[in-house]
């Protein structure tokens, strides 16, 4: 189950959903989970308990790119875990799942549970909107043309490139056996060296391997190309408030552009030079969000192997499924993927999924206007004890045995019309990496964080402090 797409997931979650009964304010609904509809308005005090506990500390940590300073300080405050409580705590006492905010200026809508995400999420692109304002001031930083923060018909033709660029409909890339060979060729060296793997190792193998999947390998130890991408994601960071740096961008642009116009057969370039589309669509501003995304992955990579390495039984199963696996034949490793899906869902690359509408909606006969930003906090979603079994533990299984398709929303890659169109990609990438280095190999786990079975994981986990000690399995 951890390849099928998106299309499939959702036919197979609708079809769960009909089975039971409607939705209704204080009745049962999947799960046995009380279900509350309708929309309530925050108090003040509560709005400013909402924009100080989730809004800022999300905020800090880095929208765009990661703030390693403000990830640990908000991992030592246990600020995420905070969050969650706190949006649990309105949902019981206001009785609903959409908290309005009282901001200034702004509509705002909190969604506290499953079937009100899930309302949104299937309503994008009309009349839920990704392209929020937001969105768009930070995204403008490296990808002004890039779906997300396209609308109409334009974005529909740009995401049909991407669909078709990243097989989105497929369980399997056109070039998976390119991405199994490389990660083997970028990830086996990490393991011959001696002392330990630490973030920065395991960074510079991994971006050769995407750098090589998504432009070819002329651009294999091009990491000026990334590190003009990272300043102007941290640009990013600050959206609106920070002005754009034009001459940076087009030094980008221009970089880019030298290598996929060299479209190497067996990259991501290749393919996108096949595609036949409108100037207006612009290709190659659709690549910045791809090496975005690969960057999200590197990090999920990386935590993946600390739960490997605490998690003996989950590690075992790893190593029987790499031992029965043969690299040169289909890149199919279901239960390691489903440790990377189950990763993400434990620690989202996106910490709030936002949506903003193109129309008057209407949610419990009251109007709101158009433009409401409807925000999900992602690990309200993903961590919600309340209606997910074992939500602080490591559990690979519930993405195998229908429990992720069919249970509570949950949302490692999104969810709906608008969900991650290289979900799959991604997902081929980063499983062809870790097989490179858990195959006849075990990590033991240094880190500052306590990471161990028989406690509930921490909601937040900087990536850039974990390393790990290599030793033959």
């Amino acid at each position: 189950m951890p390849y099928q797409t998106e299309p499939e997931r959702r036919r197979r979650r609708r079809s769960s959903l009909s089975a039971q009964p409607p939705a209704q304010d204080g009745v049962l609904g999947p799960a046995g989970a009380r279900v509350r509809t309708g929309l309530a308005a925050a108090s003040a005090l509560d709005t400013a308990r909402v924009l100080a506990m989730v809004g800022v500390p999300a905020l800090a940590q880095g929208a765009v790119l990661r703030r390693p300073a403000a990830v640990a300080a908000v991992a030592a405050l246990d600020g995420d875990r905070r969050a969650v409580r706190l949006l649990q705590r309105l949902r019981e006492r206001y009785d609903t799942d959409a908290l309005a905010l009282r901001t200034p200026g702004r509509d705002v809508v909190m969604l506290l549970s499953a079937q009100a995400a899930d309302r949104v999420l299937d309503g994008t692109p009309v009349p839920y909107s990704p392209a929020t304002v937001e969105k768009r001031a930070a995204l403008s930083h490296f990808q002004p043309t890039g779906v997300l923060i396209s609308d109409g018909p334009l974005r529909a033709r740009r995401r049909a490139l991407n669909e078709a660029v990243l097989d989105t409909d497929l369980p399997v890339h056109r070039l998976a056996a390119v991405i199994t060979t490389v990660a083997q060729q970028e990830m086996t060296p990490l393991l011959s060296r001696p002392g330990r793997i630490e973030w920065r190792d395991f960074a510079a193998a991994y971006w050769r391997l995407v750098r090589r999947i998504v432009l070819g390998d002329d651009a294999r130890d091009d990491v000026a190309l990334i590190a003009l991408l990272d300043a102007l994601r941290r640009d990013a960071n600050w959206a609106y408030l920070r002005p754009r740096r034009h001459v940076l961008f087009h030094r980008f642009r221009l970089r880019l552009a030298t290598h996929l116009d060299l479209a190497e057969p067996g990259s991501l370039a290749w393919l996108l030079a096949q595609q036949d589309v409108a100037p207006d669509v612009d290709p190659y501003g659709q690549v910045p969000h791809w090496l975005f995304a690969f960057d999200a992955a590197g990090a999920t990579a990386f935590r993946t192997l600390a739960l490997l390495s605490t998690h003996a039984p989950q590690r075992r199963q790893v190593r029987e499924e790499l031992a029965a696996w043969d690299p040169a034949g289909p890149p199919m490793l279901p239960y390691l993927s489903a440790c990377v899906l189950e990763t993400v869902r434990l620690w989202p690359t996106t910490l709030a999924v936002l949506r903003e509408s193109t129309a008057v909606t209407v949610w419990d006969q009251t109007s709101l206007p158009r433009g409401t930003s409807f925000v999900i906090f992602s690990a309200l979603l993903n961590r919600d004890g309340e209606h997910l079994p074992d939500a602080d533990r490591f559990q690979p299984d519930r993405w195998l045995d229908g429990e992720a398709a069919t249970g509570t929303t949950l949302i490692p890659f999104s969810a709906g019309p608008a969900a991650c169109p290289g979900r799959n990609l991604v997902l081929q990438t980063v499983t062809a990496a870790l097989a490179a280095l858990l195959r006849g190999h075990d990590l033991r786990l240094h880190a500052r964080t306590k990471i161990a079975a028989d406690l509930p994981l921490p909601y937040t986990l900087g990536h850039t402090g974990l390393g790990f000690t290599v030793t033959p399995a």
